[in-house]
């Protein structure tokens, strides 16, 4: 049995803030303990397990058929092909998936491109007024939750960043700091708030003009109650030394997604930089899907829907990759990098009508047919590189284990075989 080993400084990509002071207990070749304690952590590092399987059709074979016959399949379908970024790889092993989808002329698009769209597009339209985590921890006295209380999903934001610390410019923590909780249909603020505001899901966007408006200085006539209320939030945040708009950046299905809710946002955030200091603060998921979309940008110029099928890298918000998989148009395979089953049920029809080819973290677990699955580790688990934080902040990631196939390794092989099968 292997000795017990602690790793300290460890990056947890289990959400968009990957808090990077965590200490990883290991024994007999499982994490035993995760601190500080964090529920999310927890449940994203687990006890490290994972599979190491090799696939082709369901069946076990070797390391180089399984890579030989993912390079022949995707090289035969080349400008026909899909490339997918799914969760849980480091930006090294992103670097040779965006470099395979360019060398076989595929459309490529990240796991996350569909929930966040409506941000990335009103940021292109309307420029943005962001700031590091860092920056909000250290600056921001006057905090606006926009339908969203952090504690579920991102559980050490509040205690890190928005509200309880220490900052260089909040020197006493919480109790420096004003909190306007405002919750939109069930989309709930945080509690504890000095101001809380709740408007039916029809008031969301008045009531962002309204607060625009207030920003912006311009007279406002006669107001229903909540966008009174709302109107003497905005004069609050006019007031501030540093205002901070914290939103969910990736709703889910079940949640609302006005359109118009990211651009409000963005808008009323520029508005307040006339008047104050401000920025707005998007909450993004784990697994480096902000990599994803930063590693895309820094290849191509455009952080989600490229197509390279013409030769060059274009833009093409309005056909994404998966909707153009789900619907059978122009795809003779898929390559899905990364955690697949982040992508749910998505492939399932697809997979019948094209080949499928995962390499990730429990490729070989995939709900949907896959004719080659290659399990590796886990980015920041397993394998060393880097990641980004939701604030596109890269940070070092430091694996509590080792052991597990090294997805960045396995996807630069594969690219050699398909640059050798003559994919230039």
């Amino acid at each position: 049995m292997s000795a017990a080993t602690s790793t300290s400084s460890v990056t947890c990509l289990g959400c968009g803030c990957a808090c990077d002071d965590l200490t990883v207990q290991v024994a007999g070749g499982r994490i035993t303990d995760v601190s500080p304690p964090c529920p999310l952590a927890r449940a994203w590092f687990g006890d490290g397990a994972v599979p190491a399987r090799i696939l082709r059709e369901g069946t076990e074979t070797s390391f180089e058929a399984a890579l030989a016959e993912a390079a022949d399949i995707l090289t035969a379908a080349r400008e026909h092909v899909v490339v997918l970024l799914a969760p849980d790889l480091s930006t090294q092993a992103q670097r040779s998936v965006l470099a395979l989808a360019d060398r076989l002329r595929a459309a490529v698009d990240a796991s996350t491109s569909e929930p966040a769209a409506a941000g990335l597009l009103a940021a292109q339209r309307r420029g943005r007024a962001a700031a590091t985590l860092g920056e909000v921890r250290n600056r921001a006295d006057v905090v606006l939750f926009w339908g969203i209380d952090p504690a579920a999903r991102y559980p050490r934001y509040l205690s890190r960043y928005a509200l309880d610390p220490v900052g260089t410019h909040v020197p006493g923590g919480r109790a420096g700091r004003t909190v306007i909780s405002v919750s939109i249909g069930e989309d709930r603020g945080p509690p504890g708030a000095e101001t809380t505001i709740t408007l039916a899901p029809d008031q969301e966007i008045a009531a962002l003009s309204v607060m625009r408006a207030v920003a912006l200085g311009n007279t406002l006539g006669d107001l229903s109650p909540p966008l009174q209320a709302v109107a003497e939030a905005a004069t609050r945040l006019t007031t501030a030394a540093y205002a901070v708009v914290v939103h969910e950046a990736e709703p889910g299905a079940e949640r609302g997604r006005d359109p118009y809710r990211a651009e409000g946002l963005i808008a009323l955030t520029q508005a307040l930089n006339g008047r104050t200091r401000a920025a707005l603060s998007s909450l993004r998921a784990g697994g480096n899907r902000s990599g994803a979309e930063a590693a895309l940008t820094w290849q191509t110029g455009y952080p989600m829907a490229v197509s390279f099928r013409p030769g060059y890298p274009r833009y093409t918000p309005a056909s994404r990759a998966l909707a153009e998989v789900q619907t059978g148009a122009n795809t003779s395979a898929i390559l899905v990098a990364g955690s697949a089953g982040a992508l749910g049920d998505a492939l399932g029809e697809a997979a019948r009508r094209a080949p499928v080819v995962v390499i990730g973290p429990r490729a070989s677990e995939t709900s949907f047919p896959v004719r080659v699955a290659i399990d590796t580790g886990v980015a920041g688990i397993h394998e060393g590189g880097t990641a980004y934080r939701m604030d596109e902040v890269p940070l070092p990631l430091r694996p509590p284990l080792g052991g597990a196939r090294s997805a960045a390794d396995t996807l630069s092989a594969l690219l050699g075989l398909v640059r050798g099968r003559g994919a230039r």
